[in-house]
């Protein structure tokens, strides 16, 4: 497949696909792409106690929180970190070039991880850094999709090609879920070797069919910016990962000196990039970006959606693996699949919305629907805040359900207005810093979301659980020890699906006490019972905080104005046109339109 050229209005020549089904291929391979990129961000989430098993590595145990810490979050902290950088490296060589060899890359790490054949910390040092190499190639997946897509469609269709490309994003991090749960058990070297064939196919069918289409300018790298960036994130990353670890006998660190000087460090560096940005000439964040309305509301709404959001997905995994699936006669190894499937609710919600509200927003702008899904994720964190810790499946699922809808009706129509506002040459850069402030706010929500379940819970638990270990016969030196331990152990013991009493008290604490006594401490109902009041603190607490994001959120997206279109190299007499064709589009007011100026002024002339 060739592409061909078209004039522009201002004599400059822009590519175009040579066919009309080129935009079907591009909207394929990107889904395809960013499918598995969030498949395997999520399918490591339930696979980690058969990973931790298969490499003989207990990551409960002093000193192996990192592992467990780093297995979950690196591969985040890295597409936080480069999706920038790799943005705007698309936009200077190559969107497509730069796509594609994200493929290769994820691919080539996704086989590393499959096969190791160390044990112990060794084993989990080298899944940790394969991992961290995996993300570099999802963060040119993630960087440089949207990019693809927006070069590829027409503006009326660009809601419509966003929202399937977020649908697959979001759909896959809740098929990862499920999808762990299956192969795990059988083989936890197939949760990583799954993706090898997919990736080789869609490399080579990348290769073969994706067409550069987007505007190429050849620029230095901004260096000091991508460095300092990329430090100071990495270094607020580390100290908010390692904030909700204890620290010298507190429940949590962020009284640590290593915590407070990492985020000192960090927030130090990214102000030094901000000042960098406005003196070099080609910045890595460009200045003048932030400028267009349309485009500072949607990242800052989008930013805003993943910080009420990000820690969700975790919360409700904890509620139904620690909780409510032991109480309805679930043993704790069956809870990390049947977790993922309770969730299903939420994909299915986004699956429908995502495409059609994407849909809806290329006919009637983006504002309506973005704000709405704010305000509507807002009331759905409310409804959770009213269940009982052990609800009504039903309705629970019911609000799982209008969640999607509601995140489905934000996302698609939000990254369609953010691309449209953005000029053809920075796409790439532009769609790299939307997806680094909605990681990061992942990041910082998985923090908050922690830190406030561990305030809530240290309250009450360790006399809960003194007191209910020892009505059962452990003695009182043990349980004192078992309550003392800091909360965040108790509740990675039920994320990883864990029965967290015979593994924080032993199994040879538990034979020492009679039959009846052990099989109440080890059933289904003992620990839940324990942990149900002050995990409901502390969850009411994060849900509080969900619901004030998602309204700031809400406030952002509106705030964008009527529905904008950056238009590149129209004259005045073309622009009246145009405007009066598409009323509600806009340009930047510096008589600048887009490629797709020549085809907007044909339709509005007519035939």
């Amino acid at each position: 497949m060739t592409t061909t050229v078209r004039q522009q209005l201002d004599g400059s020549v822009t590519r175009v696909a040579s066919s009309d089904r080129y935009k079907w291929v591009a909207l394929s391979c990107t889904t395809l792409g960013v499918l598995m990129a969030t498949i395997d961000g999520s399918i490591v989430l339930i696979a980690l106690p058969d990973i931790f098993r298969g490499i003989k590595l207990d990551p409960l145990t002093p000193g192996n929180s990192f592992y467990l810490l780093w297995m979950i979050l690196g591969f985040l902290v890295v597409t936080s970190v480069l999706v920038v950088s790799l943005g705007r490296l698309g936009d200077i060589y190559g969107r497509v070039r730069t796509y594609n060899f994200g493929f290769a890359v994820f691919t080539f790490f996704s086989l590393l991880l499959s096969i190791t054949w160390m044990t112990g910390p060794a084993a989990g040092t080298w899944l940790v850094v394969m991992r961290l190499f995996q993300g570099v190639g999802a963060a040119m997946l993630f960087a440089n999709s949207p990019a693809i897509l927006t070069d590829a469609f027409p503006v009326n269709q660009r809601g419509l090609a966003m929202g399937i490309n977020q649908a697959a994003a979001l759909g896959g991090s809740f098929i990862g879920l499920v999808l762990g749960g299956v192969l795990a058990p059988i083989n936890w070297r197939l949760v990583f070797l799954v993706s090898v064939p997919i990736g080789l196919f869609a490399t080579v069918w990348g290769y073969l069919k994706l067409e550069e289409l987007g505007e190429r300018h050849k620029a230095k790298i901004d260096w000091a910016g991508n460095v300092t960036f990329a430090v100071g994130l990495i270094l607020v990353m580390i100290g908010i990962t390692y904030g909700i670890e204890p620290h010298g006998g507190h429940t949590m660190g962020w009284s640590s000196p290593y915590v407070i000087s990492e985020l000192v460090a960090g927030v130090a560096l990214l102000a030094a990039f901000l000042v960098i940005e406005t003196k070099v000439a080609e910045p890595m964040f460009k200045p003048a970006l932030f400028k267009i309305r349309a485009f500072i509301a949607g990242v800052f709404a989008s930013f805003l959606g993943a910080l009420g959001r990000g820690g969700l997905m975790f919360m409700l995994i904890i509620w139904l693996q620690g909780i409510w699936l032991p109480l309805h006669g679930y043993s704790f190894s069956q809870t990390p699949l049947y977790a993922g499937l309770y969730i299903l609710p939420l994909t299915a919600g986004f699956f429908i919305a995502g495409p059609v509200c994407g849909v809806l927003s290329d006919r009637f702008g983006s504002r309506g629907f973005a704000t709405g899904g704010m305000l509507g994720t807002a009331l759905c964190f409310f409804l959770l805040e009213l269940l009982p810790v052990d609800f009504s499946y039903p309705w629970f699922a019911a609000i799982l359900l209008l969640a999607g809808l509601c995140s489905g009706c934000f996302v698609a129509p939000n990254r369609a207005a953010v691309m449209n506002s953005l000029p053809a040459a920075d796409r790439g850069a532009g769609a790299g810093m939307n997806t680094t402030f909605q990681n990061s706010a992942q990041v910082l929500s998985i923090g908050i979301f922690f830190s406030l379940i561990i305030v809530g819970l240290s309250g009450t638990l360790p006399e809960s659980l003194f007191h209910g270990l020892t009505a059962q016969g452990v003695p009182s030196a043990v349980a004192n020890r078992v309550a003392h331990l800091p909360p965040v152990s108790t509740l990675f013991a039920a994320f990883l699906g864990y029965n967290p009493v015979q593994h924080l008290v032993g199994t040879g604490v538990l034979h020492q006490v009679s039959a009846a006594q052990r099989a109440t401490l080890v059933g289904h109902g003992f620990f839940p019972s324990l942990i149900s009041t002050p995990f409901r603190s502390g969850l009411h607490a994060a849900f509080d905080f969900s619901v004030a994001a998602c309204l700031i959120a809400a406030a952002a997206s509106w705030t964008r104005g009527s529905r904008y279109i950056h238009i590149e190299g129209l004259d005045t007499e073309t622009e009246v046109v145009v405007r009066q064709a598409h009323p509600d589009s806009t340009t930047n007011g510096d008589g600048k339109a887009s490629e797709l100026a020549p085809a907007l002024a044909e339709e509005a002339q007519g035939p």
